[in-house]
């Protein structure tokens, strides 16, 4: 069986590593664009079979990318990656002729089920069972919180198991308030003392590990839990 062809255009080569990795664990022939005029080139000469399409690139934006190829070409399927959240933004994204549009952050395994499902002869999700792969964007920061690890450019933090686990669940819950009750339940089993210290000190880790982007804070809420924002 040959592997399906992803034409994946994104600027934040660390996300775009990161996803082609993911991408070709489950049998998928990726290539990486920086720029919209470079996936527009890649694109008449590889003929991919989906094309997932950045919105904020360089040159030419995914909107634009979008719209030169579907002059020509109605049926290979897009998707949108975008951190734009306006219903105007998502309007916009289908108008440009997109079959799908993920918000970031996001997570892989979830960008993997829509490639699947628009690949698919009905557009429906074979049984197939995979291994959840996830990765956030922070702001400037990419986390990956299956490998356990931060990226910021160049440079790489890594993380322990225990802290990429509050980490993916403050990003699951991102801007909301997270309750130490929950994080002490669902990652010690229970909220004695011992572990609410445990806790007390991760966190301080993971503030010292955010710090690289100063916009990203983890903030304590007294008497009820943290807060990721950026």
């Amino acid at each position: 069986m040959s592997k399906a062809r992803v034409l994946l255009a994104e600027d934040e080569l660390a996300l775009a590593h990161i996803v082609r990795e993911s991408l070709e664990e489950r049998n998928f022939d990726v290539v990486i664009c920086n720029n919209g005029e470079a996936a527009i080139k890649e694109y008449e000469r590889r003929r991919p079979d989906i094309l997932v399409l950045d919105i904020m690139m360089p040159l030419m934006d995914g909107f634009a990318v979008a719209d030169s190829i579907r002059k020509a070409d109605k049926q290979t399927p897009i998707i949108f990656l975008t951190a734009r959240s306006q219903p105007k933004d998502v309007v916009a994204g289908f108008e440009a002729g997109a079959n799908d549009y993920l918000k970031k952050p996001f997570s892989v395994e979830e960008l993997i089920v829509r490639i699947q499902v628009l690949l698919s002869k009905d557009r429906l999700l074979s049984p197939l069972s995979t291994a959840p792969v996830e990765v956030f964007l922070i702001s400037s920061l990419t986390f990956n919180s299956q490998k356990n690890f931060i990226v910021q450019g160049v440079q790489v933090i890594a993380l322990t198991s225990r802290e990429s686990e509050i980490l993916k669940l403050l990003c699951l819950h991102k801007q909301e308030v997270l309750k130490r009750e929950v994080l002490l339940k669902k990652l010690w089993g229970n909220d004695n003392f011992f572990n609410a210290r445990s806790l007390d000190v991760f966190i301080t880790k993971l503030r010292k590990h955010l710090a690289i982007d100063p916009e990203v804070q983890i903030i304590n809420v007294r008497g009820v839990g943290y807060k990721l924002v950026y």
